[in-house]
């Protein structure tokens, strides 16, 4: 009986190959263009999850005929290469990068090849373009997910009465370090302190917030790839200490007890990553692309957890809950 399954287990995967084949040669036959992208992801977590899905949801609408090849990093900087190295030795036509280290990387390897970088928050800071507008002669465009960061500050420190703020992040990443400093520098505009702790892996995220919890008065968690894929760690010391914590990533507090979630809709970043691949594929040079930040309101989020306002005795003012997409209460999701 186990070799009959085994050997339709084994029949049913060559059909689909076929099939798949089948696709793709009937698409040749007709002389229609298959294109190859390849998808370097840094880690799975949800932002980064969205934004590779919104860009195949979004490509799969234009009526291209795309196969892809998606990889993950799975956090370590050496893959990440290591991915680079295999999208060139298979010759796709388009590169997506998913966070800073993976765009870098498939820059690096594929200067003759469209790449395309999504979660990337400063692309001239990381090396990946020289100016915010593009060139043609670097064929690297992309969707940033830089953040109101002094907006999400000081809507924390309002509504907490915070004067001290607390950040945990990884000094081995430059997208994490250039957003370090915008932290640092709207903490200083608004009057506040500002106390930090370095981390190199998402393993590390728990001992550093332990490090400062006793030291601030609430905390801010950038689109930073390592801390936000340890939250749940994060989010168990500071919700011991009866600390607040706003997060940039809205797509990542699913379940957890932040205070305030207000970011981008990684989704629509994807999206919008997207929409650059299919003019790109449909003769648009790369280069010329630019980088683009998100700014229609409807690509953002902001959720309340009024369940955990209650816990620590904190008033969300009513204007606020009115102007949010939903609000977290007796442990339901309430979106309006």
């Amino acid at each position: 009986m186990k070799k009959v399954l085994a050997v339709l287990a084994i029949l049913i995967l060559a059909s689909s190959m076929v099939f798949a084949n089948g696709e793709k040669e009937s698409a040749a036959a007709n002389g229609e263009k298959v294109y190859k992208i390849g998808i370097s992801k840094f880690l799975a977590h949800p932002a980064l999850d969205a934004s590779e899905q919104g860009f195949k949801e979004y490509l799969a609408t234009t009526g291209l005929n795309i196969t892809y090849d998606s990889q993950n990093a799975q956090g370590d900087i050496s893959t990440t290469a290591t991915i680079a190295q295999k999208f060139k030795d298979d010759n796709v036509d388009l590169a997506y990068g998913i966070a800073t280290p993976t765009a870098q990387a498939l820059a690096n390897a594929l200067p003759y090849t469209p790449v395309v970088f999504a979660a990337v928050t400063d692309p001239v800071d990381a090396g990946l373009v020289n100016d915010w507008t593009g060139s043609s002669d670097i064929l690297v465009c992309g969707t940033s997910d830089s953040s109101p960061v002094e907006a999400q500050i000081k809507l924390l420190a309002d509504i907490t009465g915070a004067k001290v703020i607390g950040n945990v992040y990884n000094s081995s990443e430059a997208n994490a370090t250039v957003q370090q400093a915008l932290i640092k520098e709207a903490c200083s505009n608004l009057g506040l302190e500002f106390i930090s702790a370095a981390i190199t892996n998402s393993s590390e995220v728990r001992q550093a917030t332990q490090s400062i919890i006793d030291r601030v008065d609430a905390i801010y968690v950038a689109t930073d790839n390592a801390v936000v894929s340890a939250l749940p760690a994060l989010d168990e010391v500071a919700y011991g200490a009866k600390k607040p914590v706003l997060c940039g990533d809205p797509t990542s507090t699913k379940g957890l007890n932040i205070l305030i979630a207000w970011g981008f809709d990684y989704y629509a970043i994807g999206v919008s990553a997207g929409k650059q691949a299919e003019a790109i594929l449909k003769g648009a040079n790369a280069g010329e692309q630019g980088s683009i930040v998100l700014s229609d309101p409807a690509d953002f989020e902001l959720w309340f957890n009024l369940d955990t306002a209650k816990a620590f005795g904190i008033t969300i003012p009513q204007e606020q809950i009115d102007v949010a997409v939903g609000v977290i209460e007796n442990g339901v999701e309430i979106t309006k």
